[in-house]
């Protein structure tokens, strides 16, 4: 599909939404204000995406969820995505937001709640393919950069970092999540879509990369090509060690330098992000194998799985004073950990929705018990809200994110309610999520415009809808 022919579909969907009734006029006269964009100003409009939101808003009884679900579960494509076609092939450029960069971690989050749509909307579909062609050309530009401009050429605003920038990179700050997000996007695409079409030559080629980093990254024989200082009064935006990091002794994980917040780790290994990096490369050695033909790559890729997770197995489970085995969020191998966990994602606390460890995994549970209690540092207990908040934007800073993911690995009816209301009874009347907001006043808050933590809402909204629609009553 051309771009032309792709604005002429998209076109005739919106004509034709513009022509029904929908329910956020209900919403207005109910006292919720109309504050997505307009039809004429989206940036894109999907004729599935819109069929959700209707089949969601008419069919649950809180009238406020169901406004918010329509303003927040299509933000990404309303207001995020830029679509064109380079050399034949979908292209699909995704900013955060308020921030004009494509993060490889966020633009995979931000589309990947509308996988399970694209059978409904084939624009939609090469949509989300042209997101993970833009990602490939990404990842062979600098496989250690973690957000990138559409222009190729444009040298941004931390060019003076002591580190290798590139033009066309916007940061430079090395996150295994960076290069795991890309082959979930990719993997779940294949499995829903069974389209080939973006897993060319390019696409293998990345996925090489992707093993030389991580492997590069475990850090066996040197510290490896990487490094990274800035000079800034934030201690969380910067590496110490000469920006090499803290010591780790070289036991088979994989070094992050930085969190998936963008904030420095203070232990080099992450934990979960090294969970991360072994559902990716096995979801990866999969698909070379069938889609490339490359058992060589296929056997590299499960290797280096195997050999993180018996590392994990050996390192990632600590003794905590008061919660008995759990897993650390950070660990040096030297016998140093960390105990707490972050709103972003990946986290300790997503790991079910990731796929690393089963839901019921009784260390998981254990952890996840501390992590929402006052034993994790960054659990913010308020008069407004509790929830998991991070160092990012500082302390009693409760992070959407976090409580959405409590949400999507919680099994209790229960905790999945509380999860929901908080999340109704902070949004500041904006009718959208936020970055973080202040435990004891949701008033206070970072970050007007977030797609990725609008969409992931959506995502809990509509998985909640399907599987237990008396909640949202």
């Amino acid at each position: 599909m051309n771009r032309r022919e792709f604005i002429r579909n998209t076109a005739v969907v919106a004509s034709t939404l513009a022509l029904a009734p929908t329910s956020f006029a209900v919403a207005a006269e109910k006292g919720f204000p109309l504050v997505r964009p307009p039809a004429g100003k989206r940036k894109f409009k999907s004729v599935a995406v819109e069929r959700a939101i209707e089949q969601v808003q008419a069919g649950i009884g809180n009238q406020e969820l169901a406004w918010l679900f329509g303003n927040c579960f299509p933000n990404t494509l309303d207001t995020t995505v830029d679509f064109s076609v380079v050399d034949g092939r979908p292209d699909t450029y995704v900013i955060t937001g308020d921030i004009d960069a494509m993060w490889l971690r966020d633009s995979s989050a931000q589309v990947y709640p509308y996988l399970s749509l694209m059978h409904e909307d084939s624009p939609l579909q090469q949509l989300i393919a042209g997101v993970i062609n833009r990602q490939t050309r990404c990842i062979l530009k600098d496989p250690y950069a973690n957000a990138f401009y559409k222009d190729d050429a444009k040298v941004g605003e931390w060019k003076s970092d002591l580190t290798d920038m590139k033009p066309g990179v916007h940061e430079r700050k090395w996150e295994i999540d960076s290069l795991c997000y890309p082959i979930r996007l990719a993997y779940e695409y294949w499995k829903l879509s069974r389209d080939t079409a973006p897993f060319d030559a390019a696409w293998h080629a990345a996925i090489k990369l992707t093993l030389q980093t991580f492997r590069e990254q475990q850090r066996k024989e040197n510290r490896g090509p990487y490094h990274f200082m800035r000079r800034t009064e934030y201690a969380t935006d910067s590496v110490p060690g000469r920006g090499y990091g803290n010591p780790a002794k070289p036991v088979g994980l994989i070094h992050s330098m930085f969190r998936p917040s963008d904030d420095a780790t203070i232990f080099p290994f992450l934990i979960p992000s090294n969970f991360f990096a072994v559902v990716s490369l096995r979801q990866a050695a999969q698909m070379v194998e069938q889609l490339r033909g490359d058992r060589e790559l296929a056997k590299q890729c499960r290797a280096l799985a195997d050999e993180v997770e018996q590392a994990l197995n050996e390192h990632a489970i600590v003794d905590h004073p008061k919660a008995g085995r759990v897993y650390a969020f950070e660990v040096d191998a030297f016998g140093n950990y960390y105990c707490t966990d972050d709103g972003n994602i990946p986290s300790l606390l997503s790991l079910p929705y990731l796929g690393a460890v089963p839901v019921d995994d009784k260390i998981y549970q254990r952890t996840r018990r501390m992590l929402l209690s006052a034993e994790n540092p960054y659990y913010c207990i308020g008069k407004a809200a509790s929830g998991l908040g991070g160092p990012h934007v500082g302390m009693d800073m409760v992070w959407p994110l976090g409580v959405i993911i409590q949400g999507l690995t919680a099994t209790s009816d229960h905790e999945i309610h509380s999860c929901l209301d908080t999340l109704r009874r902070t949004h500041a009347g904006t009718g959208f999520m936020h970055e973080a907001f202040h435990k004891d006043n949701p008033d206070k808050f970072t970050r007007s415009w977030f797609a990725w933590a609008n969409t992931i809402f959506g995502e809990l909204v509509l998985k909640t809808f399907h599987e237990c629609p008396r909640l949202l009553n």
